[in-house]
């Protein structure tokens, strides 16, 4: 019978746990011998060094391309081509796109084990579908200023595409669009004026990241749709913490010079809001066996600390004494979670 392959920390809990049961007799000597033999530790993580290894290739292409749009040959092959109509340029990059997405699509159905280098072919297919959408804009374009609405575009374009292929890579560029849209629409009703119903951008996208998150969990009753909740579930958390963080910051103030006028205590209500928020998320979390909303509940409520400590304290406190309270306090509150954990682990 093939072993287990496990990670070192994977490995390590189980021992402990057999220990445990060999310790309090609810298994033999035997029994707890075959069960170590049973799985091993893995050895050199091959996934994980092709997953940075796709990653680094797209930043370098990225970067490539930058350079040799730099370069001052191609800067004048380039001003030779600046009046290629912006309809040809659409409909060139819309080709390129749909070769590329056919491809990577055709490659996840042949080869799913290339989970990384099907899904950078995907990506570039992405940036072509953004360059035929940008580009078609361009064309019928009036001049009234209302591009919110190839945002707009790109979201149903990016929706369809995710469900014809399947991408959860597609999906996650449909909710960038998505939050794309709202930005730049919320903006363009009010002029562009600073506040929108009286929310200045941070607090709009708090609204914003509820509503997604509350669109997660409707999705999880759609079956079409129900395989991108969790994606869906995770950016809708990113949108609302984010603009918590930076809410708790500088306030339901429109411009830097508005913020800049107000002392920062006067703000700390905001601060205890997106503390409640995280403290809140991270007991549902540990509740319900949500580790989404408790992984983004704990990061989230760190970040606040330090944001306020740098706030408040930086200049009052001792450092030292700061930091060794903090680490404490986080050490003791580990510990607890470690042993509640193991309880339940071994309830199971």
């Amino acid at each position: 019978m093939a072993k287990l392959n496990l990670d070192k920390q994977e490995s390590e809990f189980l021992d402990l746990i057999i220990r445990q049961w060999k310790t309090e007799g609810l298994i033999d000597s035997e029994t707890a011998e075959k069960l170590c033999a049973s799985y091993e530790v893995k050895g050199f993580d091959w996934r994980r060094l092709a997953q940075y290894s796709f990653w680094v290739a797209l930043a370098c292409g990225i970067i490539a391309i930058a350079s040799l749009i730099i370069d001052d040959a191609v800067i004048r092959w380039l001003e030779k081509l600046y009046d290629t109509p912006d309809i040809i340029i659409s409909l060139i990059s819309g080709l390129f796109a749909g070769t590329l997405l056919y491809e990577g699509s055709r490659r996840k159905n042949k080869y799913p084990e290339r989970v990384f280098s099907n899904e950078a072919i995907i990506f570039f297919g992405i940036l072509f579908t953004a360059s035929c959408i940008a580009y078609l804009g361009k064309t019928f374009d009036n001049g009234n200023g209302h591009f919110s609405v190839l945002f707009l575009l790109s979201v149903v374009v990016y929706a369809l595409l995710a469900l014809k292929f399947k991408s959860g890579l597609i999906w996650a560029f449909a909710l960038v669009s998505l939050g794309s849209w709202f930005g730049t629409e919320t903006g363009y009703q009010t002029d562009w004026s600073h506040y929108f119903l009286g929310m200045n951008y941070p607090l709009r996208f708090v609204a914003f990241g509820f509503l997604l998150v509350a669109l997660s969990f409707a999705m999880s009753k759609i079956k079409r749709v129900n395989e991108f909740q969790d994606l869906t579930y995770i950016i809708g958390l990113l949108y609302l913490f984010v603009s918590l963080w930076l809410l708790s910051i500088f306030g339901n103030f429109g411009t830097l010079e508005d913020w800049m006028k107000v002392k920062q205590i006067e703000l700390i209500y905001w601060g205890i809001i997106s503390v409640l928020v995280a403290i809140a998320f991270t007991i549902y979390g540990l509740r319900k066996k949500d580790f989404i909303a408790r992984e983004f509940g704990i990061t989230f409520l760190l970040i606040n600390l330090y944001s306020r400590y740098f706030e408040y304290l930086w200049d009052i406190t001792d450092k030292t004494i700061f930091f060794a309270i903090l680490a404490l306090s986080f050490w003791m509150i580990g510990r607890k979670a470690e042993k509640i954990w193991n309880v339940e682990f071994l309830k199971k």
